[in-house]
């Protein structure tokens, strides 16, 4: 099991924004967090990778405390994949991605060969070779989020964290952003995907956790989630769900 999550809870102020979860995750899963804005979807997300601090309940990661890992340590095992990046100096894609190995840096050595070796096969696996000495601000929002995601991969990591990953992205870009998740999920990775799109979440993703003021309201596969009874329910909206001819679900609001 890579996580094993009770009674999490957490707050920002006196209101919490994550109650009482209680959730765990096996490795080779690929699972979409869906709810409404506020819900505590990116909230769980960072809680899982140990960014907020004084959370009440627990949460275990590899059977392990979160909270006893360094934070290198625990860099080298969850990679995170945040909406967008902003980078103010001119880093080539090689550069960016390179910097996922920062957690395995050793002392002052940097840009070993085994950097450089786990860099292209992260370029390669996310179709960024062709990029890698462009500049990281000149790319489009696409570009930008592969490479983003290249870096994350070359962490090695155990467990891929996204949030909200397509949202600034087109049709095209998100396709093909998901896609890349899928490949990646065949050969192994555990991807947890924060999303508002709930199609594309249908399409990809193997099980679907549905969130409502920071609690845990539906988890099962997309079918099961994606009812119109529980759309009621976790959006407040009417909607139709309609059979895909490839399989799986469609909703269309009603």
């Amino acid at each position: 099991m890579i996580y094993d999550i009770h009674q999490l809870s957490f707050a920002y102020s006196a209101e919490p924004v994550v109650r009482h979860v209680s959730l765990q995750i096996e490795s080779g899963e690929f699972i979409a967090v869906v709810g409404p804005n506020g819900a505590g979807k990116s909230t769980l997300l960072k809680l899982m990778a140990g960014l907020l601090d004084d959370p009440s309940g627990s949460i275990a990661f590899m059977d392990r405390p979160i909270g006893d890992y360094a934070a290198t340590e625990l860099a080298r095992r969850v990679a995170v994949v945040p909406q967008e990046t902003h980078i103010a100096f001119p880093f080539t894609v090689e550069e960016m991605v390179l910097m996922g190995r920062l957690p395995y840096r050793r002392g002052f050595v940097f840009d070993t060969e085994e950097d450089a070796e786990y860099t292209a096969e992260a370029m390669r696996r996310t179709d960024t070779t062709h990029l890698a000495r462009r500049l990281f601000t000149e790319l489009s929002g696409g570009e930008r989020q592969r490479v983003v995601l290249a870096g994350a991969l070359a962490q090695m990591p155990d467990m891929l964290l996204l949030d909200e990953p397509t949202v600034y992205l087109d049709m095209k870009h998100q396709v093909q952003f998901y896609e890349i998740l899928e490949q990646l999920n065949l050969q192994g990775m555990t991807v947890l995907a924060v999303t508002h799109d709930i199609n594309l979440a249908a399409r990809y993703a193997l099980r679907m956790i549905a969130v409502r003021e920071g609690s845990i309201v539906r988890d099962g596969t997309p079918a099961e989630v994606l009812t119109p009874d529980n759309l009621l329910e976790i959006f407040e909206v009417r909607a139709v769900v309609v059979d895909r001819p490839e399989g799986g679900k469609y909703v269309i609001p009603s």
